[in-house]
């Protein structure tokens, strides 16, 4: 095994990248670390069901650790991720299409605090998750990496093979098209 990277500073993603492929499994998982939460956050908001984002999350790992010796680091780590994670979701909604789910009872939900307050939030929520399934996929996925993720649109040009302008041009969409949903 390669020379571990020092943890006494944060590293960066590409030397993180550099370290796992030297060998450095604590590399790798660092990696998992620091961005399971917001490729969860992506898949979830993209549409995923509640019930299979940690499964979506955990083939979009797989997929993008056999793959890393693709990723030339024209992007960030995480673009790169998002948009691998977007491929494994259209993968799931292929199969998911092809066999017929029987929908449970939704799982008790926390009762504890102000249950107005509850029930508003929840009502927002599922505004917003329905309004986010109606807009186009392009418009659905550049507002969820600029909103929900905070990238440039540069990095989501990139992430999504269009251009900064047009991805501009996308949010703007989304974001009028939301509001119009919620309103």
């Amino acid at each position: 095994m390669a020379n571990p990277l020092p943890r006494t500073v944060a590293a960066t993603d590409a030397a993180l990248i550099a370290a796992w492929r030297n060998g450095d499994e604590r590399a790798a998982a660092e990696l998992v670390e620091r961005h399971a939460r917001p490729l969860a956050r992506f898949l979830a908001g993209a549409g995923a069901p509640e019930s299979d984002v940690d499964d979506l999350a955990q083939e979009t790992f797989v997929r993008a650790f056999r793959s890393v010796d693709r990723f030339r680091g024209q992007c960030q780590f995480r673009t790169w991720l998002l948009t691998i994670g977007g491929n494994v979701l259209k993968d799931f909604g292929r199969r998911a299409s092809r066999r017929k789910v029987v929908p449970l009872e939704e799982a008790v939900r926390d009762r504890t605090g102000n249950p107005h307050d509850h029930a508003e939030a929840r009502e927002a929520e599922e505004l917003l998750a329905a309004g986010l399934q109606r807009l186009p996929r392009l418009q659905r996925e550049v507002f969820l990496l600029r909103a929900q993720q905070g990238l440039e649109y540069d990095e989501i040009a990139g992430a999504l093979g269009t251009t900064p302008g047009a991805a501009r041009v996308h949010y703007h969409h989304a974001v009028r098209r939301l509001k119009e949903i919620v309103k």
